[in-house]
Formats: structure tokens, C-alpha cells, sequence
């Protein structure tokens, strides 16, 4: 019941600081040729720890403090030429237009006169991890989406901020999480095997997989991956590598690597059935992972590469008790992290304190909504499609409390 009734939800610490004064930058990006939208776009004040991402409809808001105003903004996408001007000078709700640029692949792949081939160039991005991600404590203060569907309906969604603590970028132990705030938990109409267990905790879920710090995946080049370059890419005044990889039958991964110090910018990697047949066992509960899609995108910030961007979207099959292949229900979870700043000089100076129980789900561990923590928080916006997910389950919500 308590899940269900943090519609009005918590702050477990206060965020100070909201007292000053912001000015925001707003609008939407698009690609300047065709006119669509850019998500996942960055924008960040340069040389700073502090930014956010564009949603998938291009869209985003993002608060500046007023004493660094004149802070040059930079707007940055893989594939694109950035821009960079004042925070002041951006207008709010304008259209921000990107080119599109592609690089000579014969201009950036030989290296002392001999080629680098995909497979030399995810070698070399692997041998480099220790040089190009942080190897003292560091802290990410990140905002968490986690969208829930049931046989193409929605079900639940949970929107949270919090801040993880690091030792390093090989600290194999899951960070330690401070629970900042809980802006919104709409529950409607579940599977009633869902009765039976309690929701996993949205951030534990989302964190533990982790290519760079777990030191596995399609990074490693081996174990039965091919490799190829499809293209050298602009990001952030720098150029990338774009390499695929298959792995069959089951897994595809797209990299991509900075030209320059071979740093993992990006890294996609997708499994899927092949000829119905699954690439896990069935788990006991008689769940089956179908699909899985997951994303890690970084932002260099002093010489280091910071994790910026994390998606997991995953398809799960979920099976009778018996034993047999009757399937009562598909799931489809989404959960997103975005970072939108990092702590990483004078940590004494950052209060951290970690208050996750992981046993519990985020929902339950809610408090009263805190309306001056979001007031400049670095959110991503909600997409027209978003927000009506939200409006529907606020009903569907409220019907299910009534009839309690």
C-alpha cells in the first residue's frame, strides 16, 4: 500500500543550494539536413562536471547558475559538429540545428604507416582502460527513469535521484548509493504474478552490469567476436571510430573509440533469440529473458572518461509453474540513468551518505515529495509520448486506490 501511495513523494536528504539564482536554457535539437529530432544529445557548460541529455524527442531544459552565465554551453552528439556559445545567449524554447560530419577513414587509421585494423583499434581502447578512467574516489549524482510494460501496456513508472560513490573505475563492489529524492511511483494494474514477489530495486538492476568496471562484454575482443569499422564520427571537437560486432548467434555490439586515446566513448550491445531459441536458462521463478539492449555512453572530464548515459531495455517471458512453454505474460522494463554531474576533487567536502537498502524497491523507500529539490534539477525532459504514460497511469492509479 505504501508503494502505491507515494504519488507524493520524498526527499530523504535536501539538496541546499536551490536558493540561488539559475538562469534556463530550453529548447529542441534537430539534425539541420532532415529536421528530426536528436535525443541523447549533451549539454553541458564546458570544462564543468555539470550538463544534461536531450530526450528522444530532442527536447531538453537545463539550469545554469546565474554566476556563471556567461559560461560557454556546449551542445555535442556523436555524428555531429558541436556548438558552443555563452549560457546567456541561448534563447529559451529555440530550435537548435546540428551538422552532420563524416570523416576519411583513410585519414585517421594508420598509425606508423601500417593500418589499424577494428580488431587492433578494441585491443588497444582495451589496454587503455587504466590510462583513460578514473583511478581515485569519485562520486556521480544521476537522475534514474524506470518505465515498466506488460504485454504492451504500461504498468509502472518510477522516477528518482540519487549519487553513487566509486572507489575507482575497477572497484568490482557495487557503489555505495545515496537515495537523494523520489519525484514521482505510478503503479496500475499488474500481472498478478507479480503478487508473488517483490519489485527488484530500479537502481541495484540498473547498475550491475557494467562493461568497464566488471571487465567483461565485447570490449575484450575475444571469445568469439569480428570486428569491422563502419565510419570515423565527430563528438565533442574529437573524432570516433564506429566498430561493429557480432558475436553469433546471439549478440551485435556497435564502439565507439576515440581516434586520440583510444577511449571507450560508447558502447551498445544488443542479444536476441536466434531461431527461438534463448540464450539463457529460464530462471526459477519462470522468467526467460527474451531481448536485451544496453547502452553506456562517457563524458571526458579532466583527462578522464566518466560514465554519462546508461540505458538497459530488456524483453522477459515469463512462464507458467509447471514447467511447461506456456508464456502468461511479456515484460518489457526500461531503465535509464543520466549523469548530470561529477564530484571528483576535495571529496571530503561532499557529505555522502549511502542509505540504499537494496532489498527494498526505490517506491518503498519514499518519502514526501520535496517540490524545492526539482526546481533546478537537471532532469530530462518527458517526451509527448512520456508524459501521456504518466497521465494514464495517474488514473489507472487512482482507480486502484478507490476501489481499496
Amino acid at each position: 500500500m505504501k508503494s502505491l501511495l507515494s504519488i507524493l513523494l520524498l526527499s530523504i536528504f535536501s539538496l541546499g543550494g536551490h536558493a540561488q539564482n539559475y538562469i534556463s536554457i530550453s529548447g529542441k535539437i534537430l539534425d539541420k539536413e532532415t529536421k528530426e529530432p536528436l535525443p541523447f544529445a549533451s549539454i553541458y557548460v564546458k570544462n564543468s562536471a555539470t550538463g544534461t541529455t536531450s530526450n528522444k524527442d530532442g527536447a531538453f531544459i537545463f539550469h545554469v547558475s546565474s554566476h556563471i552565465d556567461t559560461a560557454p554551453v556546449t551542445i555535442s552528439m556523436i555524428g555531429y559538429e558541436s556548438i558552443e556559445k555563452p549560457a546567456n545567449q541561448f534563447a529559451k524554447n529555440q530550435t537548435i540545428y546540428l551538422q552532420q560530419s563524416v570523416a576519411q577513414l583513410d585519414d585517421v587509421i594508420l598509425t606508423s604507416g601500417k593500418p589499424l585494423t577494428a580488431k587492433k583499434i578494441v585491443k588497444k581502447a582495451y589496454k587503455a582502460i587504466d590510462t583513460n578512467y578514473p583511478k581515485e574516489p569519485y562520486i556521480l549524482e544521476g537522475f534514474i527513469r524506470d518505465l515498466q510494460n506488460e504485454d504492451g501496456t504500461y504498468v509502472e513508472l518510477l522516477e528518482c535521484a540519487a549519487r553513487f560513490y566509486y572507489k575507482d573505475y575497477k572497484d568490482y563492489n557495487s557503489p555505495k548509493v545515496e537515495l537523494q529524492e523520489v519525484r514521482q511511483s505510478y503503479i496500475a494494474k499488474r500481472h498478478s504474478w507479480n503478487d508473488d514477489f517483490e519489485r527488484k530495486n530500479s537502481i541495484v538492476d540498473l547498475i550491475e552490469d557494467d562493461f568497464i568496471r566488471y571487465d567483461y562484454g565485447p570490449i575484450k575482443a575475444k571469445n568469439g567476436w569480428s570486428y569491422k569499422i563502419e565510419s570515423i564520427l565527430p563528438f565533442a571537437n574529437r573524432l570516433v571510430y564506429k566498430i561493429m560486432g557480432v558475436n553469433p548467434p546471439f549478440q551485435k555490439t556497435t564502439l565507439y573509440i576515440d581516434t586520440e586515446n583510444f577511449a571507450f566513448v560508447r558502447i551498445e550491445l544488443t542479444r536476441s533469440r536466434s531461431k527461438e531459441k534463448y540464450y539463457k536458462r529460464r530462471l526459477t521463478n519462470g522468467q526467460q529473458e527474451a531481448g536485451y539492449h544496453i547502452i553506456f555512453e562517457y563524458q571526458e572530464y579532466e583527462g578522464k572518461m566518466y560514465l554519462k548515459y546508461l540505458k538497459e531495455e530488456d524483453t522477459w517471458h515469463i512462464f507458467d509453474g509447471s514447467g511447461s512453454n506456456r508464456i502468461l505474460f511479456e515484460k518489457h522494463p526500461k531503465k535509464e540513468l543520466f549523469i548530470n554531474r561529477i564530484i571528483s576533487k576535495n571529496m571530503n567536502d561532499h557529505h555522502f551518505s549511502s542509505n540504499l537498502n537494496i532489498a527494498k524497491s526505490i517506491e518503498n523507500q519514499a518519502g514526501i515529495y520535496n517540490p524545492e529539490f526539482w526546481k533546478y534539477y537537471n532532469a530530462p525532459t518527458l517526451t509527448l509520448r512520456e508524459s501521456k504514460i504518466v497521465e494514464e497511469l495517474k488514473k489507472a492509479q487512482v482507480k486502484i486506490l478507490r476501489k481499496e
